[in-house]
C-alpha cells in the first residue's frame, strides 16, 4: 500500500465529487491542491490556490476545440472558459486522473468533467472514470473503455467528476482510498 503522506491529490474543490475527493485526502493525510480563480467560491478551500489571469491563461484553448473534442456546444462559453482553464491546470499536475461521472457512447464524459478526461487522454495519463449508471470503474486502454479498478499509487492524481455525486460513486471512492491506504486513521 502506498504511503498517503506521499501524495497529492490536485483538484478543484468543487461541489460533488471533488469535495469528496478533497474530504477523503484530508481524512487520509493527502496533501491537497484546489484550484480556484478570483470571484469563485469552491466548496474545498483547504490547499487553495487562487490561480493569476496569467496563470489561467496558460490553460486557454479555443471553445471550437473543446466543443469539437466532446462533440456538443457550450451555450454558456464565457463562464465555462475559466472551468476549462482551471481543468488545465489539475491535469497538467496531476498524474493519474480520477473520474466520477457518465461515460457517453462517444466514449467521452459528460459535462465540463469530459475536459479534463479528454486532456487525461491526450497527455496520455492513466485515466479512470466510475460510472455511476454502470455502478462500475473503466480505464482507457488502447482507445477503448476496459473494467479496471484504480488504485492510488502514483505521486500525484487528479480527482475530479460531477457535481451531481450518487451515493453509488461516493462509496466508490471511499472504496478507493480504503483498497489504496487501508482503514482511515
Amino acid at each position: 500500500m502506498a504511503n498517503p503522506s506521499n501524495i497529492t491529490l490536485y483538484s478543484g474543490g468543487h461541489k460533488g465529487a471533488e469535495a469528496e475527493f478533497g474530504r477523503l485526502a484530508e481524512v487520509w493525510g493527502l496533501t491537497e491542491v484546489n484550484f480556484s480563480y478570483a470571484g469563485h467560491t469552491p466548496e474545498r478551500t483547504r490547499g487553495i490556490r487562487v490561480l493569476s489571469p496569467e496563470e489561467l491563461d496558460k490553460g486557454n484553448v479555443s471553445m471550437e476545440i473543446v466543443s469539437t473534442r466532446l462533440g456538443r456546444m457550450f451555450s454558456k462559453a464565457d463562464k465555462i472558459r475559466k472551468v476549462i482553464q482551471v481543468i488545465f491546470h489539475m491535469v497538467n499536475n496531476g498524474f493519474h486522473v480520477i473520474v466520477v461521472g457518465w461515460i457517453q457512447p462517444d466514449n467521452t464524459v459528460k459535462g465540463g468533467t469530459g475536459w479534463g478526461v479528454e486532456l487525461a487522454k491526450l497527455f496520455n495519463r492513466p485515466l479512470n472514470v466510475y460510472d455511476q449508471d454502470r455502478k462500475a470503474w473503466f480505464a482507457w486502454k488502447n482507445n477503448a473503455w476496459v473494467a479496471e479498478k484504480p488504485t492510488l499509487d502514483h505521486k500525484t492524481f487528479v480527482g475530479t467528476g460531477t457535481r451531481y455525486l450518487s451515493e453509488e460513486g461516493r462509496q466508490a471512492i471511499g472504496d478507493l482510498f480504503e483498497s489504496s491506504f487501508g482503514q482511515s486513521r
